[in-house]
């Protein structure tokens, strides 16, 4: 157990680092530093909702009997539409929140820091959850990795990319990308799927590997778009 508690504490601090790092990015803006705040917070809601609803349409979808049937085809639908899309469009709904009802003028890189802020929110509740009868080497990975702190910098940059360039399939493609990339990911680590073909267990290896270094494009994205115009100019959030 102690062991446990302690991969637990340290699963969270790459969350921590990573808030707080991006909240500092304007550290004499105290507007920007609340709006971390409320993303954060706000994150960490959407957990409620996606349990329920989750687990009404898991419900439900094992009603229909096709996981006896299509094993494989059921947790496809499970693992993409019951859980990530519900994931993700709960986090994106928070976020679009959070920008419409902002005191201060959004920028480019704010949408893409403060998207990634809803992520951590959401991934910290989120690893309370799995915690529960997880082991430590899925706990630490979890913390690792940073999932949905990825998912949400690639639907915050390519959200505040349309919006900022005016086109709205780009203002949607990084929540495609982040839904199939979250979508893959749990349909790899499932039973149904490794039943297909032992060679198949190096696929979540590698959507992981992806996981990191969206955060890391994250990291690079942020130094260099501070002291860009292009990236710190208001956008017309009401576009």
């Amino acid at each position: 157990m102690p062991l446990f508690l302690i991969a637990c504490v340290v699963s969270f601090l790459p969350y921590l680092f990573l808030f707080l790092w991006l909240r500092g990015l304007r550290k004499n803006d105290a507007a920007y530093r609340e709006l971390c705040g409320k993303a954060l917070g706000r994150g960490a809601l959407c957990i409620f909702p996606v349990v329920l609803l989750s687990g009404v349409s898991y419900v439900l979808l094992r009603l229909t009997g096709i996981h006896k049937t299509a094993p494989l085809f059921y947790q496809a639908v499970y693992d993409f539409v019951v859980l990530a899309f519900m994931e993700e469009f709960a986090k994106f709904r928070m976020f679009r929140r959070t920008v419409r009802q902002a005191d201060s003028p959004v920028s480019w890189l704010d949408a893409a820091a403060l998207m990634t802020i809803v992520g951590i929110g959401f991934g910290a509740a989120e690893s309370v959850e799995y915690a529960i009868g997880a082991s430590i080497p899925v706990v630490l990975v979890r913390g690792i990795c940073m999932p949905h702190a990825g998912y949400g910098f690639i639907t915050g940059y390519f959200w505040g990319k349309g919006v900022r360039t005016g086109r709205p399939a780009v203002r949607r493609l990084g929540f495609v990308i982040s839904w199939l990339v979250h979508g893959l990911y749990d349909l790899s680590l499932s039973e149904a799927f490794l039943a297909v073909s032992e060679d198949l267990v190096f696929v979540p290896l590698l959507l992981a590997l992806l996981e990191i270094v969206f955060v890391i494009r994250l990291i690079f994205f942020a130094r260099k778009a501070r002291n860009r115009d292009e990236y710190t100019e208001p956008l017309p959030i009401g576009s």
